[in-house]
């Protein structure tokens, strides 16, 4: 279950240089609902801040990198049983500085965007990584799971079926 004190609001990154996305696999925090998963870069929005001074603050925690330009890409909206909701606010940024730094979150790794389909990843992140792919116009994802099984995923309020994010 989700820490009652925590934003329901997120931000989410790809920071991407060389074909590559930095993505973070989760591999050491304790009762991680994200545990042994890759995903992008970011976390809970802090009391007051607006989506993009988190945005900044989680790549800048988690990578050392600070961003210096970035674009809004899309709304996405996940449930899960036990867990509740969240909206998470989708980013990419091509354009950030700093120096790397190790996450205690777990490892990050650039991988090459053709080889994201091999990494063990919740479903809906396949969506919405196809869509950023695919250069897709600012769009709302709704994700609602059971456990790590994807049961609904509707986009721009359409159902999709679990094929089109592959």
């Amino acid at each position: 279950m989700r820490d009652k004190e925590k934003s329901v609001m997120t931000t989410h990154c790809y920071l991407e240089k060389d074909g590559k996305y930095l993505m973070l696999h989760r591999i050491s925090k304790k009762n991680d609902v994200n545990k042994d998963k890759w995903i992008g870069i970011g976390g809970h929005f802090e009391e007051g801040e607006s989506p993009e001074e988190c945005l900044c603050r989680e790549v800048y925690e988690e990578t050392g990198y600070r961003l210096r330009s970035w674009k809004f890409r899309g709304i996405v909206t996940f449930t899960q049983e036990g867990y509740g909701t969240e909206y998470m606010c989708l980013y990419t940024s091509e354009e950030f500085e700093g120096i790397p730094r190790e996450c205690d979150e777990g490892k990050l790794e650039w991988i090459p965007k053709e080889k994201l389909t091999e990494l063990n990843m919740w479903p809906g992140d396949r969506i919405f990584n196809k869509l950023i792919r695919e250069n897709a116009p600012f769009f709302s994802l709704k994700l609602s799971y059971k456990g790590d099984d994807l049961v609904e995923a509707v986009l721009n309020g359409k159902a999709l079926t679990a094929v089109e994010g592959e």
